[in-house]
């Protein structure tokens, strides 16, 4: 298939089979997960949010590392070096423990410091309607967003979609690490935390990436890209615009792990689930997963030379997707490409 081909919810939304029919589920299921509950908090000092927070979310202006929180029996934690990138400050995701309280510090310079407690496994439950078959992206399975508990009126604030969908084709790909804790007992708990640090304490109106994995090989659909089944693609087969590479977004599809993958890498399974996320979207998009591409704004015209398959360092100044993952890119782009 030639670059840029349209891809198509006939195509990319097929069955296991590759019957090429849609992967429509037959019905729904009512499923109920944890209400996200939060609080957010303006300045530096201390936080008591009314309830035990499995997340913190911080921003300020200023350096990217101006700012510093401590847990209840904690030291200082340097807030630095995570996914999340902003213009003109920093931001950072801190699992929280069930913390009941938190402090926060700004360093000279940094201003306008504003920070998030983040409840996703205690709240009250609601019903979401599920599908009621696997929904698949080319044999690949994936839970869809009401699959993992995404309130979408998260997308919406004072009445209207804080951040309406655009859609480019696609030039690029990106990998990511989520810098949160390994060994996570509950992920579509963590997944429903990054959505709320991006859309509500990073103002980003949604979840950042297109996709995220487990360290099970779970794969979760991620940015609302419209209701036709199609994750991540409208159906003339262009992009959503995601909040993944600040100024590299359009065009540019974001995956991340779940984990923290500095000094570790991913687990076989969710590097199994990655190379074959990477290969469907590669080959029905006319991609080389080994190919170096110029990727061009298409809102901007701004340029970077980059590899096709690229981790999130080749475009901005971050330590994701961490060392060990970004190391393990070249093996990921053949695999793909096989």
């Amino acid at each position: 298939m030639a670059a840029g081909a349209a891809l198509t919810p006939v195509v990319f939304a097929a069955t296991d089979s590759d019957s090429g029919s849609q992967d429509k589920a037959s019905g729904t299921t009512p499923e109920k997960f944890p209400v996200t509950r939060s609080d957010a908090s303006t300045g530096a000092g201390a936080a008591a949010p009314a309830f035990a927070a499995s997340y913190v979310g911080v921003r300020w202006a200023g350096e990217r590392d101006g700012a510093a929180l401590r847990l209840p029996d904690g030291d200082w934690q340097t807030l630095s070096g995570g996914c999340a990138t902003v213009d003109d400050g920093g931001t950072a995701l801190v699992a929280a423990g069930a913390a009941t309280s938190y402090e926060v510090k700004a360093a000279d310079g940094t201003t306008d410091v504003s920070s998030l407690a983040i409840d996703t496994t205690d709240g009250p439950r609601r019903a979401f309607q599920v599908p009621s078959e696997p929904t698949r992206v080319r044999g690949v399975r994936y839970l869809s967003r009401p699959a993992w508990g995404a309130d979408e009126s998260k997308r919406y604030k004072n009445g209207a979609v804080n951040s309406p969908e655009k859609y480019y084709a696609l030039q690029t790909i990106t990998v990511h690490h989520s810098d949160t804790p390994n060994g996570d007992a509950d992920p579509a708990a963590t997944v429903r935390a990054i959505y709320e640090y991006h859309a509500v304490t990073l103002d980003w109106g949604d979840i950042g990436y297109h996709f995220l994995i487990d360290e099970a090989g779970t794969v979760y659909e991620g940015r609302y890209s419209g209701d036709d089944n199609v994750p991540a693609f409208n159906p003339d087969g262009d992009l959503v615009t995601a909040f993944h590479t600040s100024g590299f977004n359009s065009g540019n599809l974001g995956i991340a792990l779940l984990g923290t993958l500095t000094d570790q890498g991913p687990t076989d399974a969710a590097k199994a689930s990655l190379v074959r996320l990477i290969k469907v979207i590669s080959r029905f998009k006319g991609l080389d997963p080994q190919a170096k591409t110029t990727f061009t704004n298409p809102v901007n015209g701004v340029t970077k030379d980059v590899e096709t398959v690229s981790g999130h360092r080749d475009w901005l100044q971050t330590d994701c997707p961490g060392q060990t993952m970004y190391d393990l890119l070249t093996e990921v782009r053949a695999a793909a490409a096989r």
